[in-house]
């Protein structure tokens, strides 16, 4: 078994390192405040915007999971290109056999509704995809043999914004846009499976892909869903502006290379995911 280290680890990451922990490999979760780390994963305090000096030895799998604090350029800076340079740096004497680079689908520009997958072009005309594509960059023209892995939008345990809105009757929807999601266990599922396919074959893997569940779906279908499950109101309805559809998301994101190397995922839709947090 291999020496993991999850840098960044936060929730998912938490839910990760734990099923690496069953599996028999020793893994270690790198953050500033280490005291909410599961007793799986032993502990790296580290802040990855200045030098890492305190990794354990013989590093052979890393998982890049940090997050910006707030949404500005500098934090978006530090989070996804100065910290991956500061850990490439102190990675420089160990035995890295592969770097996965966690990236978001937001960097995929489309705002027609169009079919995406990992071939499709990307835009860095605002700052927060700009620095995400940066940071891949980074990641993929360094020695540590990377992969990224563009994920949708996450929910799961801990990020129930919007059963909450709907709950609470403040819940507005857009007509025609199209929303992806994936669920943090399959997050961590994902990235596990690519973990163990690379350790049986390390040409299975490819640099690129997209986490997204197996169902694009229109947003206003799924507000209208969760609000006949939860007995609410349903959602406000507004029809996008211009200037609306190019600041959200409005793509139809196909997840058919991660399900090619033999990933299932435990929530194939939002149905699923969502009734698995329902109250």
């Amino acid at each position: 078994m291999a020496n993991v280290l999850i840098a960044g680890c936060g929730d998912i990451g938490c839910l990760l390192g734990s099923q690496l922990a069953e599996q028999g490999h020793q893994v270690f979760g790198l953050r500033r405040n280490v005291d909410a780390l599961p007793d799986c994963i032993q502990p790296v305090q580290a802040n990855l915007t200045t030098p890492v000096e305190n990794l354990p030895l013989n590093i052979e799998y890393v998982f890049y999971m940090a997050s910006a604090g707030k949404y500005k350029d500098s934090a978006y800076y530090q989070a996804y290109v100065q910290g991956l340079k500061n850990l490439i740096s102190a990675l420089e004497t160990h035995p890295v056999k592969k770097l996965f680079f966690i990236s978001s689908s937001s960097v995929f520009g489309q705002s027609e509704g169009e079919k995406v997958d990992e071939s499709s072009p990307t835009d860095d005309s605002i700052f927060s995809t700009k620095r995400l594509l940066e940071g891949e960059e980074v990641a993929l023209n360094s020695k540590l043999n990377a992969t990224v892995v563009r994920f949708g939008g996450i929910y799961g345990p801990g990020r129930t914004h919007l059963i909450d809105l709907i709950q609470e009757g403040k819940a507005h929807c857009m007509e025609d846009v199209w929303s992806n999601r994936i669920h943090s266990e399959d997050c961590a599922g994902m990235l596990s499976h690519l973990l163990a396919c690379y350790e049986q074959d390390p040409s299975s893997v490819d640099s690129l892909y997209v986490g997204v569940d197996n169902e694009p779906t229109l947003s206003c279908e799924i507000y209208d869903w969760l609000a006949e499950q939860l007995s609410a109101p349903e959602a406000d309805r507004k029809e996008p502006s211009e200037a609306s559809r190019l600041m959200r998301s409005n793509k139809r994101i196909s997840n058919a290379k991660i399900r090619a190397t033999g990933y299932t995922f435990k929530y194939p839709t939002y149905k699923e995911g969502y009734l698995a947090l329902l109250p």
